[in-house]
């Protein structure tokens, strides 16, 4: 119960706060999207990425460059790199904070796209594969990119890689309206769905490593009893 009661902190009221902020910027984009039929704000993004692409031809080159690292052949991999890295690094629960978000965030995406059924746009520059609501890149890049920002400031000081690296997620974002890969509204779902589902799986995470140690401790404290 101490263990418990210790969680009770201000990160785990700020944790409450933007997780119900996510959801609830989530359960309003799929409102506007599969009950209102609303297209407005999909049409305006799409409009300004057309613009720039026709003012710069040359920015698709680098867009498709920047949305390749939210990708799975990229994603896959470096997750599985950076959780050997940190068990390799003895931080035994930072690699399984990073194992369970991913995983968890690839199969909650899959099924939240299997739930909403939305097709992808028709015009995509690229080609692309599944269904579009919400966007795997965006969900997946804010939980991965969110993961390494908070591991670089808790444990290396660096701070100030954090914003960056969510920016960085952000662009990525941007890449998919821009490559007609998704639509603005997937996007904006799969940010506030992936940072929903990183702050439940870092709260489950701390709950569930609080609870092990207040058993180790009571366990170690027996034996010195006796």
């Amino acid at each position: 119960m101490l263990a418990l009661a210790g969680l009770l902190t201000i990160e785990v009221a700020l944790a409450m706060v933007l997780f119900v902020a996510a959801f609830g910027v989530f359960f309003y984009l799929a409102r506007v999207v599969f009950v209102h039929h609303s297209m407005a704000l999909d049409s305006w993004a799409a409009g300004i990425v057309d613009g720039w692409r026709a003012a710069e031809p040359g920015l698709t080159g680098p867009v498709r460059l920047v949305t390749f690292f939210a990708a799975l052949p990229f994603l896959l991999p470096a997750s599985l790199s950076g959780v050997l890295l940190l068990r390799r690094a003895r931080h035994r629960r930072e690699s399984w904070e990073l194992l369970v978000a991913m995983a968890g965030g690839m199969i909650l995406n899959q099924l939240l796209k299997l739930y909403f059924n939305r097709p992808r746009p028709s015009n995509a520059l690229l080609q692309t594969l599944g269904l579009s609501f919400p966007s795997g890149h965006a969900m997946l890049g804010v939980t991965f990119y969110g993961c390494l920002a908070w591991l670089l400031a808790r444990h290396l000081g660096h701070a100030r890689w954090a914003l960056p690296l969510l920016l960085w997620a952000g662009l990525i974002g941007v890449t998919r309206v821009y490559l007609h890969a998704h639509y603005a509204t997937d996007v904006l779902a799969g940010f506030a769905g992936g940072a929903a589902w990183l702050v439940l799986c870092r709260a489950g995470i701390k709950l569930f490593w609080k609870e092990e140690q207040a058993v180790f401790e009571s366990a170690d404290n027996d034996m010195e009893s006796n």
